[in-house]
This record gives C-alpha cells, structure tokens and sequence, in this order.
C-alpha cells in the first residue's frame, strides 16, 4: 500500500509565487515537448492534482483529534487575575459625608489533573480510531490517483493511436479511389466503385476528426490532474504480454479485498470507533475525579463599608480532591448512548457493504483480465487475419476477380480489428491496477513496472 506522503505536499515558504510557477513551467516544458512516461506523470500529479492534495489536507486535519483528545487526560494550568478601583462618597453615624477610593487586585494559579474521567480515555481511544479511520481513507485516495492517472493516461494512447489508424485508413481510401478512378476512366470499372471509393475516404475523414475530438477530450482529463498536460506519451511495446494476476487465483484476490482493501479498512476503523463512542456516552454516569492545586494572593486597601482605613494583603494555596458524581441531565446522557449504538449498527452494515463490494471489484476486475486476453489473442488473430484478407481482395480486384466494396469491406474491418486490439490491451493492462486497488495492493511500484512495458511511440 502506498504510505503516507501527506507530509510530503508542497509548502510555498517565501511566498514566491511568481518564481514558483516559473520553475514549474521550466520543469514541465521539456518533458511535455520531449514526451514523458506513465511514472513522470504519476509523479507530477502526485504533486500538482487538487483532489489527492485535498485528501491529503483532510487527513492531516483529522490526525489533530489526537492531541485535542490527549488534552483531555494531562493538567490544565490557569491563571487568574484582575484589578479595580471603587470611589464612594460615604457617611457614617455621627460623622461628615467623605470621599472613599478603594483599590484592590487579586490573582491567582489553578492547576487541575483529570485523575478519573472515563468520558476523556474513551474518547481518547475513538481519537485513535478516527485518525485510523482517515489514514485508510487517505490511502484509498493514493490508489484513486494512480486509478486516475493510468486511466486518463491510457485513455490518450489509445485516442493517439485511434488517430493513426483513422489516417492509415484515410491513405488506403485515398489509394482505392484513384484505382476506382483510374478503372473507370480506363472502363475497367464501373461508377459505383468510384462512388464507394469516395464515400468510405469520407468516413474514413470523419472518423479522424471523431478521433482528433477524442484525444482532446481525453488531455484534458489528464491535464486536471497536472499543471500542464504533456503532448506525447511513451506507449505499450507491441511485444508486450498482458501477464496474468498473481496469485492466478479469483477466490485469493477476494478473501484479500474482503480484508485489505482501504474502504473495508476505513469501515473496520469507524466500527471499532463507534464502540469507543458508546463507551464514552455510557461513561456519562459515572463520578469524576480531579486534583486541584491553587494559589493565590489578594490585596485591598480599605473598605466603602468601613470609617476606618486599612490595608488587607492575603496569600493563600489550596490542595484538594473534587468528585462529581452526575446524577440526572435531563436525559441527555442515555439519549447520546442511544444514539451511538444506531451509529454503530450503522457503521457494522457499512462494513459489510464496504465487504461486498471489494470482493464484487476483485471478481470484475479478475474476470476482465481472463477474458481481455482471451479477447487480445482473437483480435490478434483477426488483424493478422484481415492483413491477408486486404492483401488478397487488392490483388483480386486489380484482375478485376473482386469488386472494390470488397476491398474496401477488408480494409475496414482489418482496421476496425486494429483499434479494438489496441484498445484490448489497454483495457486489460488498466484492469490489473484495478484488481490490485480493490485489493488494497495498489502502490507506485506497480505504476513502475507498467512503466517498464512502455517506450516512445
């Protein structure tokens, strides 16, 4: 699993933001220019793609429940202190009406250590299991961000190489129209073969402004995910076997997923938590316990209340035990524990959903792979297939054996067998990253090793 890079994000400490793009764009021009691969791009949108640094920015705040929830078990250390003036006109028996002023401050120091609080060691311990919880959440998100990335990545290859059938096809229609031309002129051939000739060059035209389309869409997935998106990719070696899973086991992948994948995690984590929260609501009715040490000192000097004046200065310290014993809050308490029981039964059928599904994924994803090769190797046969079939109705057709749709009928279903191939082995490749993320396996290792699959187009 990939570990914890959220310490790891970008922090812009001089503030330099115009430098700081600027060195960017100096990184990423070159490689955008010269072409990069699938671990460059994984690498720059590990950086650079707001939904991972989110995610990242979230776990990070949540890990801050445990020392708010540690605060709750160590001392707490105050200090109180204020200062007045009273002026008073007062008259007292048998004496003239006087002025009074009267100046006093106090202060003091409080210190209270929690010695029995059930409620804060529960919560302390849901703390733990939240941050737990976040930690597999976050993990869920690195494997959604190579999901992300391989997915948009492949996606444009396949755009790219969608382009380059589309404009082989295009030179082939363009080179049966001037032979139906060339037939016709020379009464060879008839009409229709030239109109044929003329309408398939024109879907062939359509189709490579369909697949232009295409490849634009797709970059711009890609380029949400990074600062700039690259304009060439290195592409699957057309030598390269689609290995098989490893354990070539369905029934492993799922006891695996069912255990290991990050959403079960995450669920496994709010259960335990949940728990901990029922402990801490029922500890509710139970006594508290708390050391407090103080001391303090007071002065006045005199009294509105008194004829006579004189100054008071008072130093005093104080040690004690204080017990609290809850007994009724206006059923508050028992309202809390009752609803986090509801949010623990809550909790335990969304693990058993979160169960479910990654054992659903690895089964889809497992099968996708069997049958992506079983497919491969038929559309591998097909293009080899349709190769000779293309070979021999040209030959046909120009003794005049075969017609031109017959030419042209070959070539597009060898080329629609071409971009079917192509598309099969991205599919298939993409689905072991998916097997691997259902099983919570999924980390930049296997990002590198695809990569090694890879090389310039």
């Amino acid at each position: 699993m990939v570990g914890n890079r959220a310490h790891d994000m970008p922090v812009l400490i001089f503030g330099n933001w115009g430098a700081y793009v600027l060195a960017v764009c100096m990184l990423i021009q070159p490689l955008s220019a010269f072409g990069i691969d699938l671990l460059e791009v994984y690498r720059q949108a590990h950086d650079f793609d707001p939904t991972y640094k989110t995610a990242g920015y979230a776990y990070a705040s949540v890990r801050q429940k445990i020392p708010q929830a540690r605060a709750g078990l160590l001392p707490v250390l105050s200090l109180i202190g204020g200062q007045n003036q009273t002026k008073a006109e007062s008259k007292f028996s048998n004496t003239p009406q006087v002025n009074r002023d009267v100046k006093a401050w106090n202060w003091s120091l409080k210190l209270t250590q929690p010695l029995l609080r059930m409620q804060n060691i529960y919560a302390y311990s849901a703390a733990e299991l939240l941050v737990t919880q976040a930690h597999a959440q976050f993990a869920q998100s690195e494997q959604d961000l190579i999901l992300r990335v391989a997915q948009a990545y492949f996606d444009i290859l396949v755009a790219q190489e969608n382009i380059d059938v589309a404009l082989a096809q295009i030179r082939s229609t363009d080179e049966q129209l001037e032979l139906a031309k060339h037939g016709f002129d020379a009464g060879i051939n008839a009409v229709t073969d030239v109109y044929e000739a003329k309408s398939r060059a024109s879907l062939a035209q359509a189709e490579h402004v369909a697949a232009l389309n295409e490849l634009e869409v797709k970059q711009a997935e890609l380029e949400k995910m990074l600062v700039q998106a690259p304009k060439a990719l290195d592409a699957l070696q057309s030598t390269v076997v689609i290995p098989r899973p490893q354990p070539d086991n369905v029934q492993s992948w799922v006891e695996q997923a069912r255990e290991s994948n990050p959403a079960v995690l995450a669920s496994v984590a709010a259960v335990a938590a949940s728990r901990a929260e029922i402990s801490k609501n029922l500890a509710g009715h139970l006594p508290i316990v708390d050391l407090e040490a103080s001391y303090g000192n007071n002065y006045f000097s005199g009294s509105v209340s008194t004829p006579s004046d004189f100054e008071m200065r008072s130093n005093s310290a104080k040690l004690g035990i204080q017990l609290t014993v809850p007994i009724f809050a206006g059923g508050a308490t028992s309202s809390k524990v009752i609803e986090a029981v509801a949010n623990k039964n809550k909790a335990e059928s969304e693990l058993e959903v979160a169960r479910r599904q990654a054992a659903t994924d690895a089964k889809k994803a497992y099968a996708a792979i069997v049958n992506g090769q079983v497919k491969i190797k038929a559309l591998e046969s097909a293009v080899e297939s349709g190769k000779s079939a293309v070979d021999g109705n040209s030959a046909a057709y120009k003794l005049g054996i075969h017609m031109n749709i017959d030419v042209l009928n070959a070539e597009q279903q060898l080329y629609a067998a071409q971009r079917d191939l192509i598309k099969a082995r991205y599919d298939t490749l993409f689905q072991g990253f998916k097997l691997k993320a259902a099983a919570g396996a999924l980390s930049d290792l296997d990002v590198a090793l695809v990569n090694k699959m890879l090389s310039r187009r």
